[in-house]
């Protein structure tokens, strides 16, 4: 397997995440759009670094090594990356909280649709950026 196969796949896991986020909405299961769009931004993330020939390290927010290694990138990608590092930290200090929540933190009541329609927006972003990379070849569902 290569980097641009395994790529691929995380893309193709992506996009199908990214679909469960209109679902969730309708259903106003906002801390759930906040906790998978955080699986779509991270997976499609992965995939750029991965497509570029950077394994990304296993942690949730990968939005920095893209800033980092920016010069890797074609020109029509790099202008999203900064945009792209800041939604993976937000996305990832939510992580935990819209999945578990806390004892004074209940995920149902907190977040509200806002909150969701921000989450599918960056993730729709994420899923975006990572097709313009990955160009032709990149599986549309």
């Amino acid at each position: 397997m290569t980097n641009v196969t395994l790529a691929r796949s995380y893309f193709e896991k992506a996009q199908v995440r990214l679909v469960v986020l209109d679902v969730l909405m309708t259903n106003k299961a906002y801390s759930d759009v906040v906790r998978e769009a955080q699986e779509v931004v991270e997976l499609a993330l992965k995939a750029m670094l991965r497509y570029v020939g950077i394994e990304p390290p296993k942690v949730h927010d990968v939005g920095r090594y893209l800033v980092e290694n920016q010069s890797r990138f074609p020109r029509n990608v790099r202008k999203y990356l900064r945009r792209l590092a800041e939604i993976s930290t937000w996305l990832r200090k939510e992580r935990e909280f819209s999945f578990y929540g806390d004892v004074d933190f209940i995920p149902t009541d907190e977040y509200k649709k806002p909150d969701g329609t921000r989450a599918t927006r960056d993730a729709k972003l994420a899923v975006s950026v990572c097709k313009k990379l990955l160009g032709k070849g990149s599986r549309d569902l």
